[in-house]
């Protein structure tokens, strides 16, 4: 019989917005050093790493489309058995829904690469369907928002689940997030038009690496069936109504981080068994509220994946 190689391939995208109203500090570090965990805990070959971060000399920007690309190229590699892992580091925000008369939307997730081209929920839920039986695309986001960002996954451990707020937040915090009108502004006054339908300025600057979202029709997208039992993963680092923090202690940049992401290597770190993806997330929410952060990590999965140890 044929031995079957078990592939780890992983994509790390950190944008810290250097330079811009929306600047971050830890964004780029976080998946500096999840990159060394993945090597030396998990065992991924370093050149199965892609790192995308917009720090100044980058060769290939985190844009929309290079994200995207880069996901897609990931998971066409793919076969069954494989273990595929995404971590974002970065903004995230909430677009409201258009709503049409006697029916309501939620808002809908997405994360901010570098040039604003959204990635949303559902762009997330049409490349994590690329995903072949038997393989694995574990999700992890530090971002605001980030709950619910695989369209349609099954909530695991979200904001149904009981929680704790904390009664104090750490100082030198930034929310990870950009409020959807903010980047609106932003784009319409790079396309120069007059209009209150958001998807016209995406679509103007970006074209067909818009988001799915901008580029049809809502009913459309409603019409697309839930999945019930798949190969994706997520880990938020939040609740789809909450923000994740930006740490930078002391204003001191080199040692800037993600709360949630320094959560899960804190985790890793006093836990050198194999954990499931619920203990994870849920050992990760103990260590936020600990620290003092008013946010709450979520996992959405299949039942079978919830159980199944991280990254394994």
């Amino acid at each position: 019989m044929k031995d079957i190689q078990t592939k780890k391939l992983a994509l790390l995208v950190g944008c810290n917005y250097a330079n811009t109203p929306n600047e971050l500090h830890g964004c780029i570090n976080d998946v500096l050093a999840i990159r060394q965990v993945l090597i030396s805990r998990f065992g991924f070959d370093p050149t199965h790493i892609q790192l995308l971060t917009d720090a100044p000399g980058s060769l290939v920007m985190p844009t929309g489309a290079n994200i995207k690309d880069a996901l897609i190229s990931m998971v066409d590699q793919a076969e069954p058995g494989d273990i595929l892992y995404f971590h974002y580091s970065g903004h995230g925000t909430r677009i409201p829904s258009i709503k049409r008369p006697h029916t309501f939307h939620h808002p809908d997730e997405a994360i901010v690469p570098c040039d604003f081209n959204l990635i949303t929920d559902m762009d997330f839920r049409n490349i994590v369907d690329r995903v072949p039986k038997g393989a694995t695309f574990t999700i992890l986001s530090d971002s605001c928002h980030s709950g619910g960002l695989i369209d349609k996954e099954k909530e695991q451990i979200g904001p149904s689940s009981s929680i704790q707020s904390s009664n104090s937040t750490p100082t030198t915090t930034k929310p990870k997030t950009i409020p959807f009108n903010s980047i609106l502004l932003h784009l319409s006054s790079l396309t120069h038009i007059n209009t209150p339908d958001h998807s016209t300025h995406f679509l103007e600057l970006f074209g067909d690496t818009a988001s799915l979202r901008f580029r049809f029709p809502s009913h459309e997208l409603d019409s697309i069936p839930s999945l019930h039992e798949d190969n994706g993963i997520l880990l938020s680092g939040c609740q789809a109504n909450e923000s994740s923090a930006d740490m930078n202690p002391n204003g001191d940049k080199g040692k800037a981080y993600g709360a949630f992401s320094n959560a899960i290597e804190i985790v890793l770190k006093e836990n050198n068994g194999d954990l499931s993806n619920k203990e994870v997330v849920l050992m990760a929410r103990n260590v936020l509220l600990e620290q003092g952060f008013d946010q709450h990590p979520c996992l959405y999965c299949s039942d079978d994946h919830a159980n199944s140890p991280f990254l394994k």
